[in-house]
């Protein structure tokens, strides 16, 4: 009989659990909280967002900024197909919404939540609450865990911890001779404190791109302006692929806005002239264009130098040409950022070169796996961080299920 030590009661430490979990093995989850599958609860504004419809694998893996590569080597054990299959046999169905993301039909988290205790107890799955390992000793065959005050001896260790704000969450990790990449906040609002913008909040656009100056970083999705300074999927997404750009900044940067995608800067001129020219006398501040919200287009009209009563037939060239550049790339000064809900997300961990992604298991420590957060892995939002903690908890499991040579 095996004994497999996992720690992280979270929704890689579960699945991990779930899938190590065979009759000759005994398993157990350590949680340093009185709570487990925390995270599971809040995703999504409680109802779990606990995949995204791509099925693709070659789809699948271009919304991870950091893991890419290595995850398309795992995704073919298990990926979104396997998570929908494995929820709905135990009798969770869930469902696609517009934008590919996948919810429970109860629209509730605590379906999840079941079915994942109740398969943890089915398989006979213990949890040890408020036991937070603060030493991990390997005698090159056992794994010694303690907390301070008790030692637990295991033959196969899951590391399932999740993301950490600070590199001394992982110092345990270093202590086992891995490499740690510095994590820094991915999945965050832009603050643009001393923008005018600010003044707008509550405004939607539903397809805008947004790059990062000087760099080749850009998204495009929906935008929200909001009291702070701009959100939204094409803001949060654009976060995660410049996470560690931005913090190089120190969430110091400029973001260049075209408020709708597919807005071409000729198109426009040849759009608006031709407005012009059908409707001289008309206001221009309170004629707006291209179906943009009434106070956005007051704002870009205003910020172009055009005053509230002047007429199309009264805007110089000049004036023109400053409104089409409002359009088209509207520049805002970042200045900090602000995490998205409580669904905190890190850039970097345990570095992907010394870890197996057929296994999970060290290509250092043997009988030592990962999987979740803990690894240099994350996704964007919608789906897709809970679906590397499917994947890397499931083939993490069923590795560490498998006997050695020896045993």
């Amino acid at each position: 009989m095996l004994k497999v030590g996992i720690i992280g009661a979270g929704a890689a430490g579960y699945f991990a659990a779930i899938h190590a979990s065979s009759q000759h093995n005994q398993v157990t989850i350590l949680e340093k909280t009185s709570k487990s599958l925390a995270k599971v609860k809040i995703s999504g504004g409680g109802r779990c967002n606990v995949t995204h419809a791509a099925l693709e694998v070659n789809h699948l893996v271009k919304n991870y900024p950091r893991g890419e590569k290595f995850l398309k080597k795992s995704f073919h054990q298990f990926a979104v197909k396997d998570t929908i299959d494995w929820f709905e046999s135990r009798g969770v169905k869930l469902k696609v919404e517009a934008d590919g993301r996948m919810f429970p039909i109860s629209d509730d988290a605590e379906s999840i939540i079941q079915a994942l205790k109740n398969e943890a107890l089915k398989k006979q799955v213990t949890i040890k609450y408020q036991f937070g390992v603060s030493e991990i000793r390997f005698s090159g065959q056992k794994f010694e865990l303690s907390n301070g005050k008790e030692t637990l001896v295991f033959d196969r260790l899951i590391i399932c911890t999740g993301g950490s704000p600070k590199l001394e969450g992982f110092d345990f990790i270093k202590a086992l001779g891995h490499e740690i990449q510095a994590p820094v906040p991915s999945l965050f609002t832009f603050n643009t404190p001393s923008e005018p913008i600010k003044s707008l909040m509550g405004i939607a656009m539903p397809e805008a791109h947004v790059k990062l100056e000087g760099t080749k970083l850009s998204y495009k999705g929906p935008l929200l302006i909001t009291h702070w300074g701009i959100s939204g999927p094409a803001v949060l997404k654009l976060s995660a692929f410049g996470a560690k750009w931005l913090a190089e900044q120190t969430y110091k940067a400029k973001a260049h806005i075209r408020w709708n995608a597919s807005w071409t800067e000729d198109g426009l001129m040849q759009d608006v002239n031709q407005f012009k020219t059908a409707h001289p006398k008309k206001k221009v501040s309170t004629n707006p264009l291209f179906g943009i919200p009434a106070r956005l287009w007051e704002h870009l009209v205003l910020r172009a130098d055009i005053r509230e009563a002047d007429l199309w037939h009264e805007i110089s060239k000049k004036q023109l040409n400053r409104l089409i550049q409002n359009l088209f790339c509207y520049i805002v000064a970042i200045e900090g950022k602000t995490t998205f809900k409580e669904e905190y997300v890190t850039a970097g961990g345990v570095s992907l070169n010394e870890v197996n992604p057929e296994t999970m298991e060290s290509k250092i420590t043997p009988g030592l796996f990962f999987a979740g957060e803990v690894l240099d892995i994350d996704g964007i939002t919608g789906g897709f961080n809970f679906q590397a903690a499917w994947t890397t908890g499931y083939i993490a499991g069923k590795h560490a299920d498998q006997p050695k040579n020896n045993e």
